[in-house]
């Protein structure tokens, strides 16, 4: 079992140690943070937009966060004589903290129930960072299964918890990767939001599924519909293994763009078995693999779970899955997002969703055949 540690920083932000399975305990000398941090700021603010009915948030004093530092000022790098970052011990598997300049929190609360013109109040909420390891350099595709086994441990663990504080609406874990999406920090990292409100893409999304939901009479969720239809098609399947399957969805948005599902309706991370969370360990880092094998360089991309939020009404209908998205058409051009994107919301995609699953189908490499073939057996049929 993954073994935690929870401490507090200088200025009382919570940080969370995930050792991998079979770790030691840590030294409690080597918990402390000997820095001298300012008092936290108060929360930001939330604005309620009429035009739209969306909140947004408005975090000013984020212009002041770390932006890109050299490796020995990096804050998420283990603490050294010459650098006291934001981990205090020397070493680490996985970390998550609260962020230390947060769009959101810290103070937990609710926002106004029955918003108008005008309306505005702190905004709530918590916003924490997900080390993946204390190397600098490197990513989470170069992870061992192991290692991935306990960031997925760690969203799990922090997806129960932060929906559990008062007035969060739903949780997110993502990770940015890459200076073409727009990082701050080098180090492999992601992110957990923890919103107050619904967040208007998981509206969206929570309104179809809910639609198709209560049409099969809570026989079928949505995205299980689709799997099933992917699946049955194949033209856009990119793997398939016992648990989970990725492929190009019919009509992507991005040039390369794959969802990952669990074959089992669950609404979180939290929900999956332990049998689920290793063989996700497995079939994710296969997955970016593939994306990274794309082209000679390191693919940026977006790596967001979309989970249920915990609004009752959209709740019962979420299911659980991974959108992979990269701005990545060829291996010197981004897409940009123009004036129909931007500005209408109206994609229009500069490559088909089949050519871009046989891609992803044909650039598995020998070593991530070998590795799927040890650790998981395949159903029959399945795609490699």
């Amino acid at each position: 079992m993954t073994r935690l540690t929870s401490t507090r920083l200088a200025d009382g932000r919570e940080l969370i140690y995930f050792d991998d399975a079979g770790s030691p305990e840590r030294e409690p000398s080597l918990l402390e943070d000997h820095r001298d941090l300012p008092p936290r700021a108060e929360p930001g603010e939330v604005r309620y937009d009429t035009l739209s009915g969306e909140w947004v948030a408005v975090a000013a004093h984020r212009q002041s966060r770390t932006h890109l530092p050299p490796a020995e000022q990096c804050p998420i790098c283990p603490t050294t004589s010459r650098n006291a970052s934001e981990i205090p011990a020397p070493d680490y598997d996985v970390v998550v903290f609260e962020n230390r300049f947060p769009s959101l929190g810290p103070a937990v609360g609710r926002i106004p129930a029955a918003p108008a013109w005008g309306t505005a109040g702190p905004a709530y909420g918590r916003c924490e960072v997900v080390s993946f390891t204390p190397s600098h350099t490197g990513s989470f595709a170069e992870l061992g299964e192991t290692r991935a086994r306990t960031v997925i441990e760690a969203w799990s663990h922090r997806t129960e918890a932060l929906s559990a504080l008062p007035g969060i609406q739903q949780v997110f874990p993502f990770e940015n990767r890459g200076a073409d999406i727009g990082v701050t920090l080098h180090h492999p990292h992601g992110q957990i939001y923890a919103y107050p409100y619904v967040t208007p893409r998981a509206a969206s999304l929570g309104a179809a599924a809910s639609r198709h939901f209560d049409a099969s009479k809570g026989r079928e969720s949505l995205t299980s519909s689709i799997l099933n239809a992917e699946r049955q098609d194949g033209s856009r399947m990119v793997l398939e293994s016992g648990h989970f399957s990725a492929y190009v969805p019919f009509a992507a948005r991005w040039p390369l763009e794959v969802h990952l599902v669990p074959h089992r309706q669950v609404p979180d991370l939290a929900a999956l078995s332990g049998e689920e969370r290793d063989e996700l360990a497995h079939v994710y880092l296969e997955l970016l693999k593939r994306v990274d094998a794309l082209y000679p360089t390191p693919t940026p991309y977006i790596s967001a779970w979309h989970q249920a939020p915990l609004d009752a009404a959209l709740r019962p209908s979420g299911h659980l899955h991974l959108q992979l998205t990269s701005p990545r058409r060829a291996a010197d051009k981004l897409k940009y997002l123009a004036g129909s994107e931007a500005a209408m919301g109206a994609f229009i995609n500069d490559a088909t969703p089949e050519s871009a699953a046989e891609r992803l189908r044909a650039v598995a490499g020998d070593s991530v055949t070998r590795g799927r073939e040890t650790a998981h057996t395949l159903p029959e049929g399945a795609s490699t």
